[in-house]
């Protein structure tokens, strides 16, 4: 079936053509690198892994509850508008919530993949081209793990939401290097990585809290990437110049907040517009889910040097400014260390299972 039939909503069905702007660079020092974006180079490769094996896809989900939350969890619970709906239509609602997810992830992580080979067309040196190689490839197996199960598990799919292709667009068509990195490594990753992080610890169901997992014990090394680049980088330029990108950071921000509200879908379960934001705004869930969303953001913008009063500002008015305390490399550890456990942990049942077979044989055999 194709993608195009599962949509909620009609979507062009010829490509969406983000014109690119800047110089294809090349470089002839072939010896020189940075040791510490080597040595991520090198986690990268050793890294890889093929989602086709390593995710138990016999793993059952139920469309109509993806991810085995409490629905307190949704923006309308215990309003007018969820009072008035059946069980069967809570399921739906359910539903397009969890594929509004998972959405926004595929389509994100498209252009994650797109921005990362960009990286490796237009950075100046050779270490961070390396790296960026191996993103592309990460990216890769992220789109195709989404979208399949996008399309088996769930069978619904959301166009891109318009704030997120908004940021896209800006990140692709500017002519400045480093502007890939600032809007995908800091902002679109870094949100991602933490909406992530928070479904990964609120789910109940195995499949969903796989994929994400996996893809953040990635997504860790990607947003540390942006980091040691942009933070080697801005330390070079003027005031000027430094301005210009916060004010890329604020503007890039403020839409990833509007981002997460996911209007599309409650106007499809009939909730006015203009209602959303304010329901949205007064949901303690969805407080919190914006809260940590930015927890990876804010310290990442403020180590890398853009650490202005007027970003300040914004991410107090945003509620998030507490999060620039946050400790990115314990996070980031932590986000390694779980991935490493769930597969500890996997394939010691598997082990246990086979076990358990081999035992049953060999007790049959000698009765």
């Amino acid at each position: 079936m194709s993608t195009h039939d599962l949509y909620t909503a009609p979507v062009d069905k010829s490509t969406w053509n983000a014109p690119l702007a800047g110089d294809a660079r090349f470089t002839w020092e072939y010896d020189d690198g940075r040791d510490r974006l080597l040595a991520l180079y090198q986690k990268g490769k050793d890294k890889q892994w093929d989602s086709a094996k390593r995710i138990d896809w016999d793993l059952e989900v139920d469309p109509h509850d993806v991810l085995g939350v409490p629905d307190q969890s949704l923006a309308i619970y215990g309003t007018r508008h969820w009072d008035r709906m059946s069980v069967k239509e809570r399921g739906e609602l359910r539903m397009h919530q969890a594929s509004w997810q998972f959405s926004q992830f595929v389509h994100g992580e498209q252009g994650a993949m797109i921005t990362a080979a960009r990286i490796v067309e237009s950075v100046p040196d050779l270490d961070s081209k390396f790296y960026s190689a191996t993103q592309t490839m990460d990216e890769a197996r992220h789109v195709e793990l989404f979208s399949r199960f996008l399309q088996d598990k769930i069978g619904m799919v959301y166009p891109i939401n318009t704030e997120l292709q908004g940021l896209l667009n800006e990140t692709l068509t500017d002519s400045r290097w480093d502007m890939p990195y600032l809007g995908m490594q800091v902002l679109i990753e870094g949100l991602a990585l933490a909406a992530f992080g928070v479904i990964r610890d609120v789910t109940t169901q195995p499949l969903p809290k796989q994929l994400l997992t996996y893809v953040m014990q990635d997504e860790a090394r990607h947003v540390a990437f942006g980091r040691l680049a942009l933070r080697d980088y801005y330390k070079e330029l003027s005031a000027p110049e430094l301005r210009e990108r916060e004010e890329f950071v604020i503007e890039g921000c403020h839409l990833m907040r509007d981002r997460i509200r996911g209007r599309e879908v409650w106007t499809n379960f009939g909730v006015p517009l203009a209602e959303v934001d304010e329901l949205v705004a007064n949901s303690p869930y969805m407080r919190m889910f914006q809260s940590l969303l930015f927890s990876r953001i804010v310290p990442c913008v403020r180590d890398i040097g853009l650490w202005s009063e007027p970003v300040r500002a914004t991410f107090e008015q945003m509620g998030v400014l507490d999060a620039s305390k946050a400790d990115l490399e314990a996070l980031m550890a932590h986000d390694e260390e779980l991935a490493d456990q769930l597969d500890a942990a996997r394939f010691a049942a598997e082990e246990a299972e086979r076990k358990a077979e081999v035992d049953a044989v060999i007790a049959a055999e000698s009765q």
